[in-house]
This record gives structure tokens, sequence and C-alpha cells, in this order.
């Protein structure tokens, strides 16, 4: 069977080019005489050369790339490709002629005149063509969408749902706050208003879907759009935030459901990457707790830097396992180590430390479950305070450059043996801190979203199995933050930090659980109350209503980044600290958990007033707002 000719086809377009040339050799010549008849000697002349134009000018055209492009999409790189093309064309004839002949029976004017027209008939079939099938795209059946953002990435997106002839997305409107672009069109769609006119717009224009097209709107932007597509009952979908699109092209395969990421943790994070190279260049860097949600994250923020060694330092076999498949398929050119063992085994931490000689540590390693750790105080302090002593103590003998640890907002006013835990642990770091060369950096942050034993894991199994979602109290809130973001100012307070310093991270407003559940019930398709029941179960062991970042006798200061914030610590006394360090150690070899109790409240004061500790008006002031549009 015949195959059927496509006269979309490279060589369909190089049998056009080629048409062109004659018509555009001859015609300048009748051009040249008023159109009119064309001397007799002179047309001799211009067939005469016709042969050699035909072959120069085609040459050239495969030369320049003429047939890479595809016509449907022609633009303003086809043009400049054509242009250039010609230009080469009439130069190489001209010179030729010349040459040979003098130009005589050329006028000179052919010349200029044939290398306009050709453009002309080359240009002008590629534009009308796309222009046809761009207007083709209005009567396609699709749903009708509603682009929210007609800056690049929304441009970016309706171009290419206009190119996909079986898109399921027909764009017939932009909303933007940007006053300046307000009336204005891109590709023949306007921009009709700013967002407070999306509910008025959806019932106007019959808007099936809503697809949100602002890569760098911020958590509180995101809640706000969000908050106004769910009141009119439309769908909407997103792109990734501008963390995710790296590869500068945006389309619309990469628009996916809104998740609870997009309302809590779009913010970006800008950080000294030339800096931070510097500090880690060629180092080793040992990271414990590699393998946990945070730790994992740390190891892959890290592995794309130009680090000498990683050894991840894992106490779960298959999370090490995990890990140091991901890193090798990401990373094959990062030089990792992979050990399995315990910070509470001595023998074992300090066995790594000789082996490795690390230069810089990452301490991640904890027991986190706040309602779990309750009944399990020895085992809390065991690894969340001995653990990180044997870590220090290690990282010193070894003469280690910087030791970072990682705490938590739980660690303020604790309420629970769990943040007591890493408080104590914070306690200990600073006293290190000045004893020996180490650095030992604190970096402080509260909850972050989806984390192993973290709440929207939780929520997510409860909405998938029909509810009920269990929320402790209305009120309770706390601070949120994605791991991404939480590690990458790990890293980077692990580049600033010159020792002895509390890094806070600023988590924004805190968030109420209440809010999170019912939106992650909203994103699932489902209605809070109805579909999904939220049920308040009271506050579990430890659990506090609100969280804090700093303590009331703690200075917050700023520091070159606005994420990153300062605790000007309290000052602790090395032998008062060392000695209660001792004592603990001795209860926990004898599972002596009252008198580790006592111990601990003796270490950290206010642990002792859980039920009058003392409250941080601003943080408790911050806690109270309604967070976003909450």
């Amino acid at each position: 069977m015949a195959k059927k000719f496509n006269f979309r086809s490279s060589n369909a377009v190089f049998l056009h080019d080629m048409a062109m040339i004659p018509v555009a050799w001859l015609g300048s010549y009748w051009f040249r005489y008023n159109l009119e008849s064309i001397p007799v000697e002179n047309l001799n002349t211009a067939l005469y050369y016709l042969v050699f134009v035909i072959i120069v000018q085609t040459i050239v055209f495969r030369v320049f790339g003429l047939y890479r492009g595809v016509w449907r999409f022609a633009s303003i790189p086809d043009l400049v490709r054509i242009v250039k093309a010609v230009a080469a064309g009439v130069v190489i004839v001209g010179m030729s002629l010349f040459l040979y002949s003098r130009l005589e029976g050329v006028p000179r004017s052919v010349l200029p005149l044939y290398g306009a027209m050709l453009v002309l008939f080359l240009c002008t079939p590629r534009f009308v063509y796309r222009f046809w099938k761009d207007t083709r795209q209005y009567e396609r059946i699709g749903s009708r969408a509603l682009i929210i953002g007609a800056g690049m990435a929304g441009e970016m997106l309706v171009r290419d749902l206009m190119r996909e002839a079986e898109s399921q997305f027909v764009p017939v409107g932009f909303v933007d706050d940007d006053i300046k672009k307000r009336r204005r069109e891109i590709h023949g769609i306007r921009v009709l208003g700013n967002c407070k006119k999306i509910p008025r717009l959806i019932d106007r224009l019959e808007i099936d879907v809503v697809l949100i097209a602002v890569p760098s709107a911020t958590d509180l932007q995101m809640r706000t759009i969000v908050d106004l597509c769910e009141s009119c009952e439309i769908a909407f979908l997103t792109l990734p935030s501008v963390k995710e699109v790296l590869s500068g092209r945006v389309t619309h395969k990469e628009l996916r459901d809104v998740s609870i990421e997009d309302l809590l943790g779009r913010a970006s994070v800008n950080l000294d990457w030339k800096n931070i190279r510097h500090r880690m260049e060629n180092k080793t860097i040992l990271v414990t707790g590699g393998g946990g949600s945070i730790g994992s994250e740390l190891c892959s923020q890290i592995g794309q830097l130009p680090v000498g060694r990683l050894v991840v330092f894992e106490k779960s076999e298959f999370n090490l396992y995990r890990i140091e498949s991901e890193l090798q398929q990401r990373y094959p050119a990062l030089n990792l180590i992979a050990v399995l063992g315990d910070v509470t085994d001595q023998a074992a931490v300090n066995y790594v430390f000789r082996k490795y000689s690390p230069h810089m540590v990452f301490h991640v390693a904890a027991y986190k479950h706040v309602p779990l750790l309750q009944a399990q105080v020895r085992e809390a302090v065991n690894n969340n305070v001995l653990g990180t002593k044997t870590v220090a103590e290690a990282a010193i003998f070894q003469n280690v450059r910087e030791f970072i640890y990682i705490s938590t907002d739980k660690a303020v006013n604790p309420s629970n043996v769990m943040g007591a835990s890493k408080r104590a642990a914070e306690i200990l770091c600073q006293s290190f801190n000045g004893q020996d060369s180490t650095r030992f950096i604190t970096v402080r942050f509260g909850n972050v979203l989806d984390s192993a034993g973290s709440v929207v894991p939780l929520f997510r199994r409860q909405i998938q199995n029909g509810g009920p979602v269990t929320v402790t109290d209305p009120e309770i809130s706390r601070f949120f933050m994605t791991i991404p973001e939480a590690c990458q100012l790990i890293v980077e307070a692990a580049a600033v930090g010159e020792g002895g310093e509390i890094f806070v991270l600023d988590m924004g407003d805190p968030i109420k659980i209440r809010y999170l559940a019912e939106q992650m019930i909203r994103l699932s398709g489902k209605k809070p109350g109805q579909d999904i029941k939220i049920e308040y179960i009271g506050l579990r062991p430890g659990e506090k209503m609100y969280e804090e970042l700093f303590h009331k006798q703690e200075r917050k200061t700023s520091t070159g980044h606005r994420k990153l914030l300062l605790a000007i610590s309290r000052d602790n006394d090395w032998n008062t600290v060392s000695d209660q360090i001792g004592k603990l150690q001795i209860a926990c070899d004898t599972f002596d958990e009252n008198r580790i109790l006592g111990l601990l409240n003796s270490l950290v004061p206010e642990y002792k007033r859980q039920d009058s500790a003392p409250v941080n008006i601003v943080s408790l002031d911050r806690a109270r707002r309604k967070p976003g549009i909450h």
C-alpha cells in the first residue's frame, strides 16, 4: 500500500522551500522592471543562473537547519534562522556571480529583492499555518479552564495546551493580581481580573477546572487560592512549586492535585551555596540517623555538594538499605559509606570516628514520638541524651571541626519526656562547646510535613480508611515546615555557625491541626464532617496546646538569612552539667526511671514546672491568631 503523503513532513516543507526559490528569483526581476515584461536578455540570464541559485540556496537551508522545526510550532527562532539562511545564500550567490561574470545581466537591485521576497515566501506559509492551527484550538472539545497566574509559567502552560490537540483542557481566561497585566492578552487569552473575581468568572464563563500556574506562590497565597476554589466547589490542579520546576519548561503533563505541602510549605529557601560548598568541599561528613525522614533528606542535600565522603550511620537496617540505594542512584559519583550502628553503642561510635575521621557531624538520630516516650523514660534519655554525649565525645576526641545537633521546638518549656531529653541534649552540646577545638552548633525547628510518625501520614491513612480523622483538640496548633526546606536550612546553619549558637528556623505562623485535617480531607475530594468526620480525642500524655521556638530567657536575633534566627542562649556551668549527665548515665544503667526523671528535672528546670511553665507571650499570641485564611 502506498504511504500517505504528509504535507507537514520535513520532505514536504523542503519541496515547498525549493519551489519558492525560483518564484523569488524570477519575481525579483519582475519587480525590478516595475511588474512589466522582463527584457529577453535579462530573462535568459535569470534562467541561466537559476539552477545554480537553487543548488546554493538548498544547501544553505540544510546547513542552517531549516527543517528541524515544525510548521505547527513556527516561532521567532525559526524566523531568525530563515533570515540567516537567506542572507547567507544571497551573499554566496552574489559573490559567485560577481567572480564569474561581474554580475553581467544581473541588475544590482535583484539580489536584495530576491532575499526579501524569499524570506517573505518562506515565512508567510509557516506562520499562516500556525495561526490556523491555533485558531482551531477554540473549536476543540475539553474542560474549560481558568488559568491563575499570567506570568511565565502561565504563558508556557497555555502555549502547551494550545499546541496539544489531545489536551483535555481548553484555556478560556487568565486571572492575575498584577494590575499591569490587566486586560492584556497572552496567546489570544485575556487576563480578566484578579483572584477576587474567580467565583464570578467561574459562573460567567462556565469554567470546569481551575489551573494554578503560580510556582512562586507562598503558602498563604496558595491557601487563599485553594479556599476560593473550594468555596466554588470547582476542581483545581496546580503546577509544581518553583523548587520543583527546574527545567524551565512547563507542560500540562506536570499539572497535579494540590497537596498539603503546597498549602503549608511553598516558601522558597535561598541559600548561600557558594559558602556551603566552600565549607564542605572535599570534607568527610557523618550523619547519624541518616536513614530517617530528616536524616535521609539531609543526606540528599549533602550528596549534591562536592564532599569528599558521606558516612551514613543508621540503627534501622531497612532505612539504611533504602537511603543507600537512593543515594547511589541519584549521586553515582558520591563516595558513600553506609554503617549500621546505634549512637548509644560507644564502641561502634568510636570505631566509626577512628576509621573515617569526619570533619563535620550532623547528629540527627533521636527518638521523637511524644506519647510513646512518656512511658519509656529510660530509653528516651539513653538515646536522646546519652547517645548525644557518646557521639559528641567521639567527635571531640577525633578533633571533628563541627558538630551540628538537630533539636526541636518541643525542647522549649518542655511538657514531656521527649522535649526534656532534647533540651538536655541542647544544654550538653552548649556545654561541650569551648571545651576543645570542636565547634558545637544547635539547630531547632518545629514539625516537618510528612515525616515518619508525624500527623500528616496519620491523617492520610485515616482518610483512606474512610475516617474518622482524630484531632486531639480544636485549638491545638503547631509550626510546620517541609522536610527539604528544613534540611536546607540545617546545611546553611552549619555553614555560618561559629560554635555555641542555637539557630532557630523561622517556621512562620503556627497552623491549627484542625485546619490541617480539614484541608487534607478537602484535598482528597471529600467534605469534612460529612464524608469524613473529625473526632476530637483530647490531649495525649505530655502534649501541649501550642509549641514555642524561643524560651523567655533566650533573646531572639536575626542572622544574614531571613529564615534563620539566632537564640542567644542561657549560660550553663560545665561542671554542673557534667555531673548531672554522669548521674543520668548511672540511673540509665540501673533502669531507675524515677531517678532519671528527677535528674532530668534538675538539668531542665522548666520541665519540673510543666503545669505552670513560663509562657512566652509573643508565641502564645501568634498561636491564637488565625493562620492564613483559616
